[in-house]
């Protein structure tokens, strides 16, 4: 359930650690965003089972964090576990908390900036990500564990690909496709497996398209092939195979359990008739995205910003 309230999200508070700060203005009980359209987003309860266990590994992080409160580690793991719950709000006092203890660790604002896209706060998750870059930068990357393991238990992204990965999305996400057009080429760099490679790819096939760069965008799918061993990404890869025109745009769209699965699919598809000059239907899968509660994911966000910036 949505109701309408002005889209009011924060006030500056100052700086921390190098980064400007950021208070969450009031909202009604529970209540974690304001969408672009001026709708209240609430979090979406997942099924019983599911919302126990993050209950449970939410409450052990915290044990974590209790034993040793200055772990930058056992402090990060609570933030995540509190955004898993849908708690994103509380995520950014965790992150926010972190980077005025460790301001020069990168992971803090890595994390903060992700959860400011979720509360569509894109100028302040830039601004971290920014931040986080200048921290790693001329550092060797690193492996970033997943806080909901994939079925291989195989961690497919690092620390500088989530940066860039999540800076471009950000800026996309304001249509400064220049800017993201930047950034995707430097998460390509560090794009070091098929599942990453296909993530990157989405997004930078996605921008050049939106900047006319036809061409470029059909390199972007050369190295892309049906027989990619992925192991979680594998919207991204369908998308990619579609782009190619191996896969019809309509076969993609269909019943998904995954809400984020599905958002992601569907703005995918929506985007391909949107820049194909069928402006008409790509609006109209990015409403039919809108019209689900999969709110936090990555497509819905951009749907959302589609249909917000076309009002």
């Amino acid at each position: 359930m949505r109701t309408v309230l002005p889209a009011i999200l924060v006030v500056a508070l100052g700086s921390c650690g190098g980064a400007q700060v950021h208070e969450l203005a009031e909202l009604p009980g529970g209540a974690q965003a304001i969408s672009l359209l001026g709708d209240t987003l609430y979090p979406v309860q997942a099924a019983a089972e599911v919302q126990q266990r993050r209950e449970e590994q939410l409450a052990e992080a915290m044990s974590d964090h209790q034993i040793d409160p200055h772990d930058a580690d056992a402090l990060i793991w609570v933030g995540r576990r509190q955004a898993y719950l849908g708690n994103y709000r509380q995520a950014i006092h965790v992150y926010s908390q972190g980077i005025d203890e460790h301001p020069q660790d990168a992971r803090m604002y890595r994390h903060r900036g992700h959860r400011y896209i979720t509360l569509r706060m894109f100028d302040e998750a830039i601004a971290d990500f920014q931040r986080a870059v200048e921290l790693t930068a001329g550092q060797e990357d690193e492996v970033e564990p997943d806080g909901q393991p994939n079925a291989l238990n195989i961690p497919t992204s690092t620390l500088q690909f989530n940066i860039w990965y999540h800076l471009g999305l950000a800026q996309y996400l304001k249509a400064d496709f220049d800017a993201a057009l930047s950034s995707y080429r430097e998460c390509m760099r560090v794009s070091d497996n098929p599942d990453a490679i296909v993530a990157t790819s989405h997004w930078l096939y996605m921008t050049l398209r939106r900047l006319g760069q036809v061409d470029e965008a059909a390199a972007v799918l050369d190295p892309i092939t049906a027989d990619m061993e992925i192991i979680e990404n594998d919207a991204y890869h369908q998308l990619l195979l579609m782009y190619r025109g191996e896969i019809s745009p309509d076969a993609l769209l269909g019943p998904e359990e995954d809400a984020v699965q599905s958002a992601t699919v569907a703005y995918g598809v929506g985007n391909w008739y949107y820049y194909n000059r069928d402006e008409t239907r790509g609006m109209e899968i990015f409403r039919d995205v809108l019209a689900g509660e999969g709110w936090a994911a990555f497509g819905y966000i951009a749907a959302e910003a589609e249909v917000a910036s076309a009002s």
